[in-house]
């Protein structure tokens, strides 16, 4: 395959114990580490050192079970981690250039409140801020939030995509160089700089102009990760980066050209979506001792954590009817949870022949994002193909366990794929935009 002439992306996904499902099980893991600041701020200076691109925290308004006895045996149920926002500006100052990405919900904010916040971070940051845009998908967040059931999948996204026109605008509120500071003539601002919002739509109206100055990005890094029919067409026309996931180099080809097809449809220019899939690495000296290090995660995964795993809780009871060790069933994929995802798994599964059983074993690590185990050159080599072959123009790096998988990542497969040209020596730029190549917005 050819060279690119650009370096592929890093980001770290930050999840507190590891990705694996189990990972909070190991006797090396801190169960505790969604509330221990300390550990947060090790691994992103830990990702820093080794110059990625960003930090990416994900986020759920709300526990994800009603069932307390599936609650009690999952880390990854946002049952006890930080918020976001909180999170993020305390790392932002005990971090220098790293990006800092942290998500918020479209379904359960308000578009002032989320263009101020993530403005307000990439003044404090210096221009690292980015946002992941989500529709949210459970009924558990929207009961936290007025409603009994969650927005139906086409109106979540109608929503959302007036949602970040709103905060598009608010951060437009104001040229560059609109406040003067003039203490002689006494003004503050250049009034012809300032630019109202004036917006009403379907669902928001919003005077504005937003009460922070314009972000050193111009606008900072929008980011969506909707697979879905809707959620491409958002991300086309709205995103910067898109976090995604695919099994197989040719459906990565397919849905890196369908995204850069449909971004050019909206007049974008080629190179303006970066597109980062999720990568759970399993890394080691040997191919043998990374299968080991993956055994002994899969052996802690508890079988009802398993069957919750495949479909978010929202099939839980045609799933508990099913026979674990037979093919999954057919499930009727037009409820309102979090459709594509599901689809996904259910397909692998039929495509390769595996049981329920086999196939939450198969993706309770990187929960349907791609799974990479072997050497340092395995897992340099898998990158490569993707990234040179247009599948990808870089990873959203999931250890399965920290700080041992991000640390074997940083120390044994970052050097190799420098080694190879394909990833940075050290930091070049300052901003979130300018590490990922993105054109700069005065």
């Amino acid at each position: 395959m050819a060279r690119r002439p650009d370096r592929l992306s890093l980001g770290l996904f930050l999840f507190p114990a590891g990705h694996h499902i189990a990972a909070w099980r190991h006797p090396a893991a801190n169960a505790g580490a969604g509330v221990d600041f300390g550990w947060y701020r090790d691994l992103a200076r830990e990702a820093e050192a080794a110059a990625f691109d960003l930090i990416f925290i994900a986020d759920g308004a709300g526990a994800r079970s009603d069932d307390p006895e599936v609650l009690s045996r999952t880390a990854h149920s946002y049952v006890a981690q930080f918020e976001p926002v909180t999170l993020i500006s305390a790392l932002a100052a005990v971090t220098e250039r790293i990006g800092l990405v942290f998500t918020q919900s479209s379904s359960f904010n308000e578009p002032f409140h989320v263009a101020r916040k993530i403005a307000s971070l990439d003044h404090l940051s210096g221009g690292r801020a980015g946002w992941n845009l989500v529709t949210s998908a459970s009924d558990h967040e929207a009961r936290n939030f007025n409603r009994e059931a969650h927005f139906l999948h086409a109106d979540r996204y109608a929503r959302a995509e007036e949602f970040v026109d709103v905060v598009h605008k608010l951060w437009d509120s104001w040229d560059a160089d609109a406040f003067l500071y003039d203490k002689e003539d006494g003004r503050f601002f250049d009034p012809a700089k300032r630019h109202v919002t004036d917006h009403a739509g379907e669902f928001f109206k919003v005077q504005g102009p937003l009460n922070v100055p314009r972000p050193p990005q111009g606008r900072p890094v929008t980011v969506q990760a909707g697979a879905s029919e809707a959620g491409r067409a958002l991300a086309a026309r709205t995103a910067d980066l898109v976090f995604t996931a695919q099994q197989t180099l040719e459906e990565a080809q397919a849905f890196y050209a369908d995204m850069n097809a449909r971004a050019e449809a909206f007049g974008r220019a080629p190179g303006s979506i970066r597109i980062l899939p999720g990568l759970f690495p399993v890394v080691a000296p040997s191919r043998d001792a990374a299968q080991e290090k993956l055994a002994t995660l899969q052996e802690l995964i508890h079988p009802a954590i398993g069957l919750d795993l495949l479909t978010g809780g929202w099939m839980r009871e045609a799933l508990a009817k099913a026979d674990p060790d037979g093919p999954p069933p057919d499930l009727p994929f037009a409820g309102n949870g979090s459709q594509s995802r599901v689809q996904l798994l259910f397909d692998k599964a039929r495509r390769e022949g595996l049981s329920l059983r086999e196939l939450y074993l198969k993706v309770a690590g990187a929960r349907g994002h791609w799974q990479v185990v072997g050497t340092p050159e395995d897992i340099a080599d898998a990158i490569q193909e993707r990234f040179e072959g247009r599948g990808a123009d870089g990873f959203n790096i999931m250890p399965p366990l920290m700080p041992e998988g991000l640390r074997d990542f940083t120390t044994l497969v970052v050097p190799e794929l420098r080694r190879r040209g394909l990833f940075r020596d050290g930091y070049d730029t300052t901003t979130l935009r300018g590490h990922l190549g993105l054109a700069a917005l005065s």
